[in-house]
């Protein structure tokens, strides 16, 4: 399989034989690649399960067809996959990463990552995605031999998606250094993961009748795509139309991205995945003319849907009930799990608990509200 991948992946893709490896030495699986091996590795933990009881931008139970964290994150997996096969970059390696990126999420969507990021002020702070981080390193308990799920440096590299700066480990007779950008594959499932999730909350507003279509006559690129759908098939109507719409705005966003990213490879003509990660520049973006189209399009959803009254004010009751439930483990530490005490010592007290928060689900947390006593914000 790591011949196969030689032959016929681009020379600027991430090669699964020529990984940097994990922390922790393995012995290699005998029929599955190592990113193969870290995307079931990130499927059978109890993060990537949690992910379904958690927020994405409405209240999870809210509705029946409402995204939920993990049918976004397999949306992401899905048009990563697609974008890598395009571009001749390695699938499998974008797609874990895309499994993985939201592993760290907190209850409550970003409210609840920007209650969480307000308390631990002081105390390092909390960012989703350096906690997808400590989740896949240290507080996923599977194994006897190691913390975490001992990942492939190449797929803890795609979830540092904020970072400054990529250090990559000496390995083989390769040296340590230092990149200005990730690998490919990484760039792939970070754009894909914008791309989803615009134009899914989009799908979601429309459908939670939160925004409307003539709301969105001065959105350049949703006029493109309903322009072409109703040109081609002038017969649909109400959902059925609404549907397709966003399909073709996904696929719209998808073809513009891969061309773009393309004539920029050709460019640069990149024979090595490193050649990649050294380029000053981000090699997966779309055309100037795109980016401002999305961007238009972002600031839209920001307007009228991230903020809006029946999205924001359940959130906001959310955030206000992490802070209780945080408030009532640091008087009261021992009423926190045992896998959580058993942390204390080494990550100290507000780490732990707020550990502890990040990984619980909307309707756990709120149990646990009334486990602890507390009244339940409305």
């Amino acid at each position: 399989m790591e011949q196969a991948e030689h032959n016929s992946l681009a020379p600027y893709a991430q090669l699964s034989g020529n990984s940097a490896g994990r922390m922790y030495q393995e012995r290699a699986h005998p029929y599955r690649t190592d990113y193969q091996r870290d995307r079931a590795r990130v499927v059978h933990s109890r993060a990537f399960r949690r992910l379904e009881y958690k927020t994405q931008v409405f209240l999870n139970g809210t509705g029946d067809h409402l995204r939920t964290r993990l049918t976004h994150t397999i949306e992401v997996a899905s048009i990563s996959r697609t974008i890598a096969c395009a571009l001749g970059a390695n699938e499998d390696l974008a797609e874990v990463i895309a499994l993985a990126h939201d592993l760290g999420h907190a209850p409550f969507g970003h409210t609840g990552e920007e209650k969480l990021n307000e308390i631990m002020r002081g105390h390092g702070g909390f960012e989703h995605n350096l906690q997808s981080l400590r989740v896949v390193e240290l507080l996923e308990v599977k194994y006897p031999r190691f913390p975490g799920l001992n990942l492939s440096y190449e797929v803890l590299e795609g979830l540092r998606k904020h970072d400054r700066g990529y250090s990559r480990p000496a390995f083989a007779d390769t040296q340590e250094e230092t990149f200005a950008n990730p690998s490919l594959e990484a760039q792939i499932a970070n754009v894909a993961d914008e791309i989803t999730y615009y134009s899914h909350d989009l799908d979601d507003g429309l459908d939670h009748h939160l925004i409307t279509v003539e709301q969105l006559n001065e959105i350049e690129i949703w006029n493109v795509c309903y322009d072409f759908v109703r040109k081609h098939f002038p017969d649909l109507k109400g959902n059925e139309l609404i549907a397709y719409v966003i399909r073709t705005l996904i696929d719209y966003q998808v073809e513009q991205l891969v061309a773009a990213t393309h004539e920029r490879l050709e460019t640069e003509n990149f024979d090595a995945a490193d050649a990649v990660r050294r380029h000053p520049r981000m090699i997966v973006a779309y055309s100037d003319r795109v980016r401002r189209m999305n961007q238009q399009l972002r600031k839209f959803l920001y307007q009228n849907l991230y903020y809006h009254p029946d999205v924001n004010g359940p959130n906001r009751h959310g955030g206000e009930l992490i802070e209780s439930v945080f408030s009532a483990y640091l008087e009261n530490p021992e009423m926190l799990g045992n896998a959580a005490t058993r942390r204390l010592e080494d990550e100290g007290l507000h780490r732990t608990v707020c550990d502890y928060i990040a990984g619980m689900t909307d309707r756990f947390i709120m149990d646990e509200a009334v486990r602890l006593g507390l009244p339940l914000c409305r």
